[in-house]
């Protein structure tokens, strides 16, 4: 069979190199290979770069920017390259072997991006991030039960065609360069949080951006994993910023959006975190990430 595009798969790592590794070996059995892997490295310390010359895989070492910043790195070697489609995903995850020429088949003309559905490692049925109901407007429902689809049966009766109008990025989304040209890179600005959502909503405008039921990529279950003090600080301002730009009832989404943060800060780190954001010693950071998503500031200014 003829391959339709030159694809480069896109992986950005920062010190995980055993799951380097592993999504490495995957990338390595896809039943359509790859025409190329480039790795940006955001200045791993823990054996990254000598496990990659070890394995001769091609990779680029930079300050850590963030996954933002890595995956415009790396979507600007493939616009200065000639490559078609470009494959990002992030160094925990891994595909399923036949994921991307199930994907390519997906990326017609019209389409602007193909992605995966993202399912737990250890229970493949299940998504590690739920699909939202979308309502007319093609933007997730505000109210509605259910809100959330939380597996893949639950997304193949919204979605009997086999596709879906939403995407979850940066986990093994094939994205038409093309496409790219059209809308420009990846916004560095969106510093930690938030760069995928901005991204989606960017490539809407050049054309359609779908998951496809069939394309698997695994991944850990990361519902529980901790917030760092900067996580929280960018989840909150950059999302207030996404809600402005893209939402319909903004406010509503903003308060939802408050709301959200403290309850999977106590979830995730425990009552006493969330009550430190709203009345201890990380409320000046908490209501700081408030008032400059309100203002519109986005961009690196706190380093937690």
């Amino acid at each position: 069979m003829t391959n339709t595009y030159r694809i480069l798969a896109i992986v950005v790592t920062h010190n995980r190199r055993e799951l380097l590794s592993r999504c490495i070996d995957f990338l390595k059995e896809q039943t359509r290979p790859l025409d190329a892997v480039l790795v940006i490295n955001n200045a791993s310390t823990d054996g990254t770069v000598e496990m990659m010359e070890r394995r001769n895989v091609p990779f680029v070492t930079q300050e850590n920017v963030g996954s933002a910043g890595g995956w415009h790195r790396g979507i600007e070697h493939a616009l200065d390259q000639g490559f078609d489609a470009v494959w990002l995903m992030d160094d925990d995850g891994f595909p399923d072997v036949g994921a991307l020429e199930v994907l390519e088949a997906a990326l017609v003309q019209g389409v602007a991006c193909a992605s995966s559905v993202v399912v737990k490692e250890d229970d493949p049925e299940r998504f590690v991030f739920p699909f939202p109901l979308l309502n007319t407007s093609g933007l997730p429902v505000i109210w509605g039960r259910p809100r959330k689809l939380a597996s893949i049966a639950d997304l193949r009766v919204a979605a009997p065609g086999g596709t879906y109008p939403f995407a979850h990025f940066f986990n093994g989304a094939l994205v038409s360069v093309s496409a790219v040209r059209q809308v420009g890179n990846v916004n560095t600005d969106f510093f930690i949080f938030g760069d995928e959502v901005d991204y989606f909503f960017r490539l809407c405008k050049a054309g359609k951006v779908i998951s496809v039921l069939d394309a698997i990529h695994y991944h850990p279950d990361v519902s529980q994993r901790p917030y760092t003090r900067s996580k929280v600080y960018y989840y909150v301002k950059n999302t207030l910023v996404l809600n402005a730009r893209y939402s319909k009832a903004v406010w509503l989404r903003h308060i939802l959006t408050i709301a959200a943060v403290l309850v999977r800060t106590a979830s995730r780190n425990g009552i006493g975190a969330t009550l430190s954001l709203v009345l201890g010693a990380n409320a000046p950071m908490f209501y700081s990430a408030i008032a400059r998503g309100l203002q519109g500031k986005i961009g690196k200014d706190f380093n937690g």
